[in-house]
């Protein structure tokens, strides 16, 4: 039978709800199908063959940038998926096709850009600037000294700061930093891990000061400390107390900073370091399913936390790939919420994200080429259904961006909101064979992940065995094989090469950023009262020491104008540090 002749589907091949009783025991619609495999088969067998006798295939095999298989074509009767068990409509579990019953029909994702570098006045302007380009949210990044829990005067600090990120060093940076933005009305982002405690209380303590209060303010800290364990290396503490600090606060906020997201669980880094998509699923789920069980022990109830727990994932090349790892992330989430951990609310097993356009895809070479790339990957984003975007800028292979650079990325995003017309249905390419078998797909790979990881005992039992990082370094290591070989191009870089690149205006932060910023600090720790830091810090040490939660007495010493290292000092000096295994 021809495909021209094939009748069509006269009962339902998705089985969805009641209509399931139209279908066989296993789900089929057994005469449709079979016809639909006799022409599929047909087709191969003919015009297919025909074609590629005079046109052989482009590649001896296709793969996602995964390296996953890519078939041809897929048809009903090679996909089976349960409309009513694994898709379900938006805003509804499993929650597939999107967290939000209206997505982005009554609300767009939020364009969160990521910025920061020099003084915190620097930022200050940065963060007005993006605001009046239309930004509607804030995303803070740091300086590599602020990520590691030491001040701009510290000699490891030398070089450094200001560099990457924006320096942190007290209470009165984070005042200059956001001088004249409303923290009620803004939402704000902070990527910190290992100090993200001492971040989050500089955050607190400024809106007490100010007289917000407290269930006022809302944003997202990353605080991911297991994935730094994992991919990015930027620890304060080993694992174990790590977990103990990210609890505390989990439980803190849970009560006190109820609209806070307390961990932004980020497969971004892993992703950066060299895994596969599938991976990247399934160590960032594990990481959150280390976190819930870490919280549970506490004794807090699953449903009072849960809510306010929240994702970040990396959105790479493969344009159908990453539309995919959104869509199983989402229902896989709510499946173990709802199976695993017994949730009862909707917001407990719902997985809300932000995104982040891939920087390791981004080439010094042709640095042009990056708007594109980072173009389609935002797209894929918005049809993942992603509800917060950072969008990369051309220049970041170099430095971090200008003006000009970081506008033009956040153009991209408000180019696809405004212009393309894909916000304006919801989960538009659920339903297509390849998309939900790609899901599926992904699925079934992470799980298995999952599954050996939870035999392992836990993320934590599996990171002091070097289990990701070996998978992660395996994977890194087969794609730079991949790449080197041609198997795998990147425009401009390993095909399509010239030797003309165009030179790029580029931001450059001053040196003298460095002695400012230890003027300022000096200056604070000369005006404060040395009595009052002494209790406060002290008042840190026996928390940790004991089973009392951090978060109130960092929140005090913050106000006391203690400093991020003084802090962190504290917490390395009761908890011990870490060294990296090295697993390869």
């Amino acid at each position: 039978m021809s495909l021209d002749s094939f009748p069509g589907p006269r009962k339902p091949l998705i089985t969805h709800g009641k209509d399931a009783e139209d279908v066989s025991a296993d789900g089929e619609a057994p005469g449709d199908l079979a016809a639909l495999r006799a022409a599929t088969a047909a087709w191969r067998a003919g015009p297919v063959a025909r074609s590629e006798a005079k046109m052989p295939p482009r590649a001896a095999r296709f793969s996602t940038w995964s390296d996953l298989d890519v078939p041809d074509v897929l048809t009903p009767a090679d996909v089976r998926v349960d409309y009513t068990q694994d898709l379900g409509l938006p805003g509804e579990y499993p929650f597939t096709r999107g967290v939000q019953p209206t997505m982005y029909r009554s609300r767009l994702w939020t364009m969160r850009m990521f910025a920061g570098f020099g003084t915190p006045e620097q930022t200050n302007l940065r963060f007005k600037y993006l605001l009046a380009q239309g930004q509607t949210g804030l995303s803070t990044a740091f300086d590599f000294p602020t990520l590691m829990g030491y001040d701009s005067d510290s000699p490891r600090s030398l070089g450094e700061v200001g560099m990457c990120g924006v320096a942190v060093d007290t209470l009165r940076d984070m005042e200059v930093l956001f001088d004249g933005i409303p923290l009620e009305k803004v939402t704000t982002s902070m990527t910190i891990n290992g100090p993200a405690i001492v971040l989050l209380c500089f955050y607190i303590a400024l809106a007490d000061n100010r007289g917000i209060p407290r269930d006022k303010i809302g944003g997202t800290v990353q605080n991911d400390c297991l994935k730094e364990f994992i991919a990015q290396h930027a620890w304060l503490v080993p694992p174990r107390p790590a977990m103990r600090i990210v609890t505390d606060m989990i439980e803190y906020c849970s009560k006190e900073v109820p609209r806070w997201n307390t961990v932004s669980i980020s497969g971004y880094h892993i992703r950066e370091a060299g895994a596969t998509a599938a991976q990247e699923l399934a160590f960032t789920l594990a990481d959150g399913i280390g976190y819930v069980e870490s919280c549970l022990a506490r004794g807090l109830p699953i449903d009072e936390f849960a809510p306010r727990l929240s994702f970040f994932w990396d959105v790479h090349n493969d344009f159908f790939e990453e539309i995919a790892k959104f869509r199983a992330a989402r229902r896989m989430w709510a499946r173990f919420m709802k199976e695993r951990f017994h949730a009862t609310k909707a917001e407990s097993m719902k997985l809300r994200t932000h995104a982040q356009t891939a920087g390791v895809s981004l080439t010094a070479q042709q640095p042009y080429n990056n708007v594109v790339r980072v173009a389609l990957q935002a797209l894929a984003a918005v049809l993942g259904g992603t509800q917060s975007l950072h969008t990369n800028s051309l220049d970041e292979t170099y430095a971090l961006p200008t003006e000009d650079s970081v506008t033009i990325a956040l153009r991209t995003q408000q180019i696809i909101a405004e212009e393309t017309g894909v916000a304006g249905t919801i989960d538009p390419l659920g339903g297509s064979w390849f998309i939900e078998d790609l899901t599926n797909r992904m699925e079934a790979e992470a799980m298995s992940y999952i599954k050996r990881i939870d035999e392992m005992g836990g993320m934590v039992e599996a990171i002091e065995k070097g289990y990701p990082q070996r998978e992660i370094a395996a994977s890194a290591y087969r794609f730079q094989r991949q790449l080197e070989a041609g198997e795998r191009v990147m425009v401009g870089l390993n095909r399509y090469a010239t030797d003309n690149d165009p030179k790029i205006p580029l931001l450059k932060v001053d040196e003298t950023v460095q002695k400012q910023q230890i003027d300022n600090l000096h200056r604070v720790k000369a005006s404060r009262d040395a009595a009052q830091v002494k209790a406060c810090l002290e008042a840190v040490r026996a928390a940790a020491a004991s089973k009392e939660n951090l978060m109130p007495p960092i929140i005090l010493a913050a106000k006391a104008y203690c400093t991020k290292q003084e802090i962190c000092d504290v917490l390395r000096g009761v908890y011990g540090t870490y060294t990296d295994p090295a697993e390869f």
